[in-house]
């Protein structure tokens, strides 16, 4: 299914949403957080999934945030009702930190929801629960939109600020280029674009490749598993100490960094629970910086949809030795923030719809 662009929003156009879940607690909740920000409207709430679907042509909503466990029609049978007649609406799954939470989200993501928010299960208080949700829930829904300027603050003329690339280590040079690795970046509609792409590597691919996708622990090690059915490849949480091989694919594990070091002939994988960057753990940056450190510039970093710019300080630092750098296209993007972010400082050396990006990883590989 091809993503959305970014839509852009008219003066004193509202977002507006829908709320599905079955408990009325929730949905208060929930409806409470977004009202606060005025750049969004609930213009509906429904308890479950049949209701919801009726309610749509009344009030006409660009976002629905879904519960999946509800009874009559779920969330994941309505996803896949509305998902047959309607691409435009945008969709933010709730999904609880199980493993049946986990493995249903995966599910949704992979019918077309474009999102999703965790609930804790044990919350707290009220205002801790408004706390989360305002945290977690606003910044995914205005993800999808270009909101115009408030009359109070006009836009800037100034242009974008590039980010300077952070300096090399001493001893670290500018490498000969013969890729060594992959290496790939991604968020916000990470995993479909991940099992579009992945069939696509040939067994024996020469290389190891390593995946930052922003996601929680437990969500990684079942979007692993997920993955490694799709591909010839072997798909796998990393873990602390391996050594890298060739036609692996190596996913950071949520809550933790995931680095490569060492020198070129002895790498190793690395885990640690260093501050988050970029308000990431596991970050892009993370795992690109320390490429440049073991590699030089001997690696094909890849930046896929996701919100934000995490990703572009690793980038500029693997550009100044010469890595080969590929950003996500715009259109086939569901949110263009971290390739948006790597093409605009002009660190991209192509940009490519989602298609074409093994292609142009095979062509600088070479086959098995």
């Amino acid at each position: 299914m091809p993503a959305l662009r970014t839509r852009s929003l008219q003066p004193g156009q509202k977002i507006r949403v829908l709320v599905v879940d079955d408990s009325v607690v929730i949905r208060r909740l929930v409806c409470h957080a977004l009202e606060e920000d005025p750049a969004i409207e609930v213009v509906g709430v429904a308890a479950n999934g049949a209701i919801a679907l009726n309610r749509i042509p009344q009030t006409n909503p660009d976002v629905i945030t879904l519960d999946i466990e509800m009874p009559e029609v779920d969330g994941l049978d309505m996803l896949r009702r509305l998902r047959r007649e309607n691409r435009e609406i945008r969709v933010v799954m709730f999904s609880t930190m199980t493993e049946r939470g986990a493995t249903a989200t995966l599910e949704a993501l992979a019918l077309g929801a474009d999102d999703y928010v965790t609930k804790a299960s044990n919350a707290g208080s009220l205002d801790v629960s408004l706390a989360n949700l305002r945290q977690q829930l606003i910044p995914k829904i205005r993800q999808f939109f270009r909101l115009a300027p408030s009359r109070e603050s006009p836009p800037s003329t100034a242009p974008p600020a590039v980010l300077s690339p952070p300096a090399l280590s001493a001893g670290v040079r500018r490498t000969p280029w013969r890729a060594q690795a992959v290496a790939i970046g991604v968020s916000t509609g990470g995993p479909a674009a991940l099992t579009a792409i992945m069939p696509h590597f040939p067994a024996g691919f020469r290389v190891p490749i390593f995946i930052v996708q922003h996601m929680p622990t437990l969500f990684t090690r079942l979007l692993a598993e997920r993955l490694d059915t799709l591909t010839p490849l072997a798909v796998r949480e990393a873990v602390a100490g391996e050594k890298p091989e060739p036609g692996r694919v190596y996913i950071a594990p949520g809550d933790y960094h995931m680095r490569v070091v060492g020198p070129p002939n002895g790498v190793t994988i690395a885990l640690d629970q260093g501050p988050a960057q970029n308000s990431c753990r596991p970050a892009v940056d993370a795992l690109f910086a320390s490429l440049a450190e073991t590699y030089g510039g001997a690696v094909i970093a890849t930046v896929l949809t996701g919100m934000g710019q995490d990703g572009l300080r690793g980038v500029q630092r693997l550009k100044a030795q010469g890595a080969h750098i590929l950003a996500q296209d715009e259109a086939s993007s569901v949110v263009w923030g971290m390739p948006g972010a790597v093409v605009n400082a002009g660190a991209a050396d192509e940009v490519l719809p989602l298609a074409e990006v093994v292609p142009a990883i095979l062509s600088r590989v070479g086959g098995p």
